[in-house]
């Protein structure tokens, strides 16, 4: 079952906290500060770096507030490395953009157009529903191509049984029944796409290009992540719904901490294979897109300062590679 990403009470050490109760408002000090930020910088460029800066601290805050629901809620290793390293990376972004590195300006306002398109969902409940039901629909409708019909529900209960891990009554729980008991599996607002979407957007419409390059790039970029998000979606409630991926039972139970073997299968597809493969293919989609639109190039340039101290000239690559396949007339674009 899908742990809900709206709550995450922790007991560590005797005491028992939210992480998710903190992480809210920081989201919105962060937004604020970020597209400030870049508002700012059109009158002071001081005053816009001071914000940014801040800003920057409270980024790595709020990595530091959710690494806990991450890692023990969410038992991810993917997420919960990601977000402890968000942590220095973000406090050392503030620090080099104090510093003089202007570029960092970009990925603030990359980041800070991020929230804009992410949040929405977050804050209105109406936009919230349509899309987890949406997804949840057309999830349902991929899955029955394969012959498989699990029912739909709405509400924290069905059949008398409480569904667990969910917080929003909406259509969005899938029921199927076993002989064991039923296993339901949960679509969230994670479940979306939405994130993916959100960090290419942003992306997109913060970096210095024609409008149309930009429009165009999101064109293509949108459906192609919320299309494979489809398929991600029915291939974790397929695997787990149908108890397909129950391998390794003692080392995944062991490594995730499960008490009931039929997890496994939830697990192995979602947390391991379904996150893993997500990476791979966002850095895929990262590097054909900068082929429609270079200038994004100095993002991810920037993120790679970031971790690893060194400059690198991505846009070159990418024009050396176009240049290659302009000069080889047996490849095509087409």
């Amino acid at each position: 079952m899908n742990p809900t990403v709206l709550q995450s009470r922790l007991t560590l050490g005797g005491l028992s906290f939210d992480p998710l109760v903190y992480s809210e408002p920081l989201m919105w000090l962060v937004l604020g500060a970020f597209l400030g930020s870049a508002l700012l910088r059109r009158y002071d460029e001081a005053w816009a770096r001071g914000v940014a800066v801040a800003g920057w601290g409270l980024f790595g805050l709020f990595w530091l507030v959710l690494f806990p629901h991450f890692t023990f809620t969410q038992k991810s290793l993917i997420e919960g490395v990601g977000g402890l390293a968000a942590v220095p990376l973000s406090l050392y972004a503030g620090y080099l953009l104090w510093h003089g590195r202007d570029s960092i300006f970009v990925l603030t306002r990359a980041v800070g157009l991020m929230g804009i398109v992410y949040v929405p969902f977050i804050a209105i409940g109406p936009l919230r529903q349509w899309l987890v039901e949406l997804v949840t629909a057309q999830t349902a409708f991929l899955m029955s191509l394969l012959g498989v019909d699990p029912l739909v529900v709405g509400g924290f209960s069905h059949d008398g049984l409480r569904i667990t891990g969910k917080v929003y009554p909406y259509e969005s729980t899938f029921w199927f029944e076993r002989e064991d008991g039923p296993i339901t599996y949960n679509i969230l607002l994670a479940c979306t796409g939405m994130g993916s979407i959100s960090i290419f957007a942003g992306g997109i419409l913060a970096v210095s290009a024609p409008w149309r390059r930009k429009l165009r790039a999101l064109a293509i970029t949108v459906p192609v992540i919320y299309g494979l998000n489809l398929l991600r979606n029915v291939f974790i409630a397929v695997s787990f719904g149908q108890q397909r991926m129950q391998f390794f039972e003692g080392t995944i139970m062991t490594l995730f901490g499960l008490t009931d073997p039929r997890m496994v299968s939830y697990y192995l597809a979602d947390r391991i294979l379904a996150q893993t493969g997500s990476v791979v293919v966002l850095v895929l989609i990262t590097w054909a897109l900068a082929r429609e639109l270079p200038e994004l190039t100095v993002l991810v340039e920037e993120l790679l300062y970031l971790v690893t101290g060194t400059e690198y000239d991505l846009a070159a690559a990418v024009d050396a590679e176009r240049e290659t396949v302009e000069a080889d007339p047996a490849v095509s674009d087409d």
